[in-house]
């Protein structure tokens, strides 16, 4: 006989978890199950330091008790078919009954095409404790490794390796790091600081083939350059996995996703997507987007553990906007919003605001570090687009900050009155706060005209 649930979630990452979190929140008479394939499921954004910061992969696992906490089922199973429109069939021979359903089964490496590619000694970043901990084994056996992608997974991974002592080279087929995320004049920054670690970094440069007999032995570029490696990690980006989605019919986009509205219901009733598996659509232009981020899941879990049975919050997930951080070293990047080259494309005219401090006030307390600000404010409409920083450890907490303010639309004059809290070991001076003066510089060259 099929057990019976009033929600059941496919899929135990941080946007199955979040759900079921705010469903139970919500709803505390209903029954609630997630049903995953993994014993245990690892941290998404943690995953590159179980290579060497952490001392185990198990040291890096959301953990089941918050669920076990809130009376929410867990089934360590796959679900392999639908029986009709309302029963799943589990791998196991189990079948379980909804009335709800939400599907949260995430994304998969991109495995670009490369001739070559299906070798040994080919790793990619997946969300498996197994197959990490496997990679983890091959990566203390190596001594150089090359990383095909300089997007945020694979910079971080760089660094971690380089951390353990390897010999670290990137390589990049776009001009510069994080190319979809940031421009070229704060990457040419944060590139100088990934060298001066000594990781090798290659950029403008495809890789045509992966060589070696059995077991890959190097890469030769287009223009015919060859790099050795002992082991090579793929980090090209994911792409959704629909492959639930396809057996139950709803509409889905093949590289975006499952086709959701702005409640992230899908084309058939009763069903809801989120996390990577749901198409997602830009902030601003509203066209579809690949970005995925553990933040953006976890904002439409709890939209939708919410919307389950009846509209309770009534505002829709209004898009991606693109909030990233990161840090190399001991230099930390963030950014949110439009950078200089998406507004160019969209047609905006814009002003950019830059300020260079330090983050304590005076700067030679122990633990001060240069912040550099760069603002992108809407010419006419003085809205805040984007912002992009590059400093110490406060960096992570002022993007947050920055991203809210371009959620709220604040503008100029808004930001530039803003009243703050400062304190010499923890902020930037008052009279040289990162932020406020980064939005005078742009008021000033609105006034001026340039």
């Amino acid at each position: 006989m099929a057990k019976k649930y009033d929600v059941v979630i496919i899929g135990g990452g941080p946007a199955g978890v979040t759900t079921a979190l705010s469903a139970r929140n919500t709803y505390p008479t209903k029954t609630i199950c997630i049903i995953r394939k993994e014993t245990l499921t690892p941290i998404p954004c943690g995953i590159p330091y179980v290579m060497h910061s952490l001392s185990s992969v198990t040291d890096n696992v959301l953990p089941d008790s918050l669920l076990q906490k809130n009376q929410i089922d867990l089934f360590i199973d796959e679900v392999l078919d639908f029986r009709n429109e309302k029963t799943l069939v589990l791998k196991s021979g189990e079948e379980v009954q909804f009335e709800k359903l939400v599907l949260a089964t995430g994304s998969t490496p991109i495995v670009p095409p490369i001739q070559g590619i299906e070798k040994d000694g080919i790793f990619y970043v997946k969300k498996d404790l197994d197959y990490l901990e496997k990679l983890k084994q091959k990566v203390h056996e190596a001594r150089r490794i090359l990383i095909i992608g300089a997007g945020f997974i694979g910079i971080e991974f760089a660094d971690e390796l380089n951390r353990a002592g390897k010999e670290v080279v990137i390589i990049e087929r776009l001009p510069y790091v994080l190319s979809l995320s940031i421009d070229a004049d704060i990457a040419e920054i944060f590139e100088k600081h990934i060298q001066s670690l000594g990781i090798q970094l290659v950029t403008g440069a495809a890789v045509q083939e992966i060589y070696g007999e059995k077991k890959a032995e190097g890469v030769r570029l287009e223009n015919g350059q060859t790099y050795p490696a002992d082991l090579i990690l793929i980090a090209v980006g994911y792409k959704p996995n629909t492959q639930l989605a396809q057996k139950l019919g709803l509409e889905y986009h093949e590289k975006y996703g499952i086709i959701v509205d702005e409640y992230l219901r899908t084309s058939i009733r009763d069903i809801f997507a989120v996390g990577d598996c749901a198409a997602k659509r830009n902030w601003f232009t509203g066209e579809y987007t690949s970005v995925m981020l553990a933040s953006t899941a976890m904002a439409q879990g709890r939209l939708v553990g919410s919307n389950l049975f009846e509209i309770k919050v009534i505002k829709g997930f209004p898009g991606t906007l693109g909030t990233f951080s990161t840090k190399v070293g001991d230099l930390a990047l963030g950014v949110t919003g439009l950078t200089e080259k998406q507004a160019q494309a969209m047609g905006i005219q814009y002003v950019i605001g830059f300020h260079e401090s330090v983050d304590r006030h005076p700067g030679k307390l122990p633990g001060a570090k240069p912040i550099k600000v760069k603002l992108l404010f809407s010419r006419y409409s003085h809205f805040l687009l984007g912002a992009q920083v590059l400093g110490g450890d406060s960096v992570g907490e002022l993007i947050n900050m920055l991203s809210v303010m371009v959620q709220n639309r604040m503008t100029d004059m808004e930001i530039d009155t803003l009243q703050i809290g400062t304190h010499p070991l923890l902020t930037a001076s008052p009279i040289a706060y990162p932020v406020i003066n980064a939005t005078v510089d742009a008021i000033l060259k609105w006034y001026t005209g340039k």
